[in-house]
């Protein structure tokens, strides 16, 4: 199990280590991972992150599957099976089964939110967002890559039976792995672009 985190916040230069790093924060498609992916011992940890998202009252609605060596094969079958039913042409179908594949490890994202008059829906929603989001940035520090999978296949009715229970929601999945080239230049952020004081005056 890995170990607990310490109580005492980090020193300063961790601290600015930690910041500079979310700020340069990226995604990487499946094409570009390569073996080897986390250890269960990583996935451990990435679950731990994931753990102190923001949760109101500790709901934890998310867990993740984790799918790698012959598992991949029968998420591989269940990608194609899906793209023959949207009629995909042929190579469209060949790219839903390198989707599941190509990564060294796929883990998938399940959701189960339940009702609640003190933590309404959205929340919950929240704290799953959150989860996703501190397992990928652990992924990112612990030297691997990886991007977020989801679209219309995660709601297709089959594909999300075989992840789900009775109450839970497929979200997606995560594909992991070490990169194989460094992360490609994006646009600036417009951080000023998102801020407003409230309330809106229009001045500064």
């Amino acid at each position: 199990m890995p170990a607990v985190p310490p109580i005492e916040s980090p020193a300063t230069d961790a601290r600015a280590a930690a910041l500079a790093f979310l700020l340069h924060r990226h995604s990487t498609g499946p094409k570009y991972l390569r073996e080897p992916g986390p250890s269960d011992a990583e996935i451990l940890r990435l679950a731990q992150a994931s753990l102190r998202a923001p949760d109101h009252e500790k709901k934890i609605p998310f867990r993740f599957a984790v799918i790698r060596g012959g598992a991949k094969e029968r998420l591989a079958d269940l990608f194609e099976a899906y793209g023959r039913r949207c009629g995909k042409p042929p190579e469209e179908v060949a790219a839903e089964r390198e989707r599941a594949t190509r990564p060294p490890v796929v883990i998938a994202v399940i959701a189960r939110i339940v009702a609640d008059p003190e933590v309404p829906a959205h929340e919950q929603w929240m704290a799953v967002g959150g989860a996703v989001a501190n397992a990928m940035n652990a992924l990112q520090l612990m030297g691997y890559a990886g991007k977020v999978l989801s679209g219309a296949r995660a709601s297709d009715p089959e594909v999300a039976a075989a992840f789900c229970s009775p109450g839970e929601t497929l979200v997606g999945w995560i594909a992991a792995g070490t990169p194989t080239s460094p992360p490609k230049p994006r646009e600036q952020d417009s951080p000023a672009s998102i801020v407003r004081r409230w309330p809106d005056t229009g001045g500064p």
